[in-house]
């Protein structure tokens, strides 16, 4: 698992680089789940899958930007489902992005995630990594290496509310849900890039990232391999729940499709419990 770990750290050094330094166009194709792609988006899967091709604990890779999976190394243990670069569409205005990582061993569902990570390119890159049993550790990029900040934990009522979608689309019981906590003080703070939000509500103690099902994508928009497991896995490690909009938690879903979307909830436990009180489920 560590030499999983320290592709993943130079990954973050050649996609910041990338971040800085190639053309921000777009590459006139679509990935596997219709979106246009951006330069950016394809050459940041090409530097995870080349790190990857020489870790030989993995056994292949899932890509957001690839429609199979990528067979790597038959001896492998691990299965490796990634974003390369969530929010791609807000470097040209430079704000952060981010990569998301769930690596699996077995069957591709949320029961043998064993553990995630994430990266942020922001003014600083910071990483995050989460393992059974033990809180999500906060690393931070120093010259050309990572220094451990310390673990991540989430108190059990936050401040901040991020919810995602178009409000014309939402469900009128999330809007009215979303409506009383901002009516309870809470601060809105979305860019539109998963990684970055559900980051800082995890860094600044908790608060309640949203993505419902909504009239233009019943099924949510957020994958369950790439982006929605690994968080619900980090969130619970850290103290929190991740649920959709049936209660379940996330940590329970068995995708059917390497691109299968689902309505996502993350939070500290105030809020999710709140959430369920308003969608009336248990």
């Amino acid at each position: 698992m560590q030499t999983i770990f320290e592709a993943i750290k130079k990954i973050a050094f050649e996609i910041d680089n990338a971040i800085k330094t190639a053309d921000l166009g777009y590459a006139n194709e679509e990935n596997a789940s219709g979106e246009e792609q951006l330069k950016l988006d394809v050459l940041s899967d090409q530097i995870i899958e080349k790190n990857f091709a020489s870790v030989p604990e993995v056994i292949s890779l899932v890509s957001e930007e690839k429609e199979g999976e990528l067979e790597l190394h038959t001896a492998g243990s691990y299965i490796v489902c990634y974003d390369p670069l969530d929010g791609s569409s807000l470097v040209d205005v430079n704000l952060s992005v981010g990569s998301i990582f769930g690596i699996y061993q077995g069957i591709l569902d949320a029961q043998n995630l064993v553990a995630s990570a994430y990266i942020v390119y922001g003014p600083r890159i910071e990483l995050v990594i989460a393992m059974k049993g033990t809180k999500p550790m906060l690393y931070r990029a120093t010259g050309d290496h990572f220094r451990a900040i310390g673990e991540i934990t989430l108190n059990e009522k936050g401040k901040l509310n991020a919810p995602g979608g178009t409000q014309q689309n939402w469900p009128s019981h999330h809007k009215a849900f979303i409506d009383s906590l901002f009516a309870e003080g809470y601060r809105l703070r979305y860019s539109g890039g998963m990684v970055p939000d559900l980051h800082q509500i995890l860094l600044k103690g908790g608060g309640l990232f949203s993505y419902p099902g909504t009239t233009d994508k019943p099924h949510g928009k957020l994958r369950q391999l790439f982006e929605v497991i690994p968080f619900a896995f980090m969130y619970e490690q850290a103290g929190g729940q991740a649920i959709n909009d049936k209660g379940e938690r996330l940590m329970n879903l068995v995708p059917s499709h390497h691109h299968d979307t689902s309505p996502c909830f993350f939070g500290s436990n105030y809020e999710i419990e709140a959430l369920k009180k308003a969608y009336g489920v248990k």
